[in-house]
């Protein structure tokens, strides 16, 4: 099990350094400008790549069942990863999902952006509604093993510890605005005071 979380903790740690600006300034001045326009494409594929390794690593070792929720219960916890799911989509819809995903970089520059910073609908409930709705996906499972249980472990801490330093990044990018909606909106639990600042 040692080695499943250190899997995922190497992949968050080797996803985290590929996001930074630093790899991406790089990329920019290694590739030049038309072929860092397909950076956070590859980047994207490349995440979903390289966890294949995790998901090998814990395909490989011993498991056993921790608990499996009986009904009516598992179908309510079905319900949660369905409404966990559309959380997501709706949440990439509010944003540019093609953004997101590269796409659109990687069609051709990118106009100027107006600098808005998004507060309405799921972000008017927390900061960060998809991995809100992430982390409440993997964790809403009726069916739940040591192994799963190592990954989702190990994935919670790397998006709380990814979510600090996001924080960061926003707070540069929009300034007193995002200090002002810190204030307001929790975290990641929606309708609660913990960590507004």
């Amino acid at each position: 099990m040692l080695w499943l979380i250190l899997s995922v903790l190497l992949w968050g740690l080797l996803h985290s350094l590929l996001a930074s600006h630093t790899a991406k300034e790089l990329a920019r001045r290694w590739l030049g400008d038309r072929a860092a326009r397909f950076y956070r494409l590859g980047y994207n594929v490349f995440s979903c790549v390289s966890f294949l390794p995790v998901l090998m690593i814990a395909a490989l070792t011993p498991d056993r069942t921790l608990y499996l929720v009986p009904l009516p219960w598992s179908g309510l916890m079905a319900l949660g990863m369905l409404l966990s799911a559309a959380a997501l989509v709706a949440g990439f819809r509010q944003t540019d999902a093609w953004e997101f995903i590269g796409l659109r970089q990687a069609a051709g520059p990118l106009e100027a952006r107006d600098g808005a910073l998004v507060t309405g609908g799921l972000y008017r409930c927390v900061r960060h509604p998809l991995y809100t709705a992430g982390i409440a996906f993997i964790w809403l499972t009726p069916l739940m093993t040591v192994n799963a249980l190592a990954i989702n472990a190990a994935l919670t801490v790397y998006v709380i510890v990814g979510a600090i330093f996001e924080e960061r990044k926003l707070r540069r990018e929009f300034g007193q605005a995002y200090a002002d909606y810190a204030a307001v909106t929790p975290m990641f639990i929606p309708f609660t005071k913990w960590n507004k600042k």
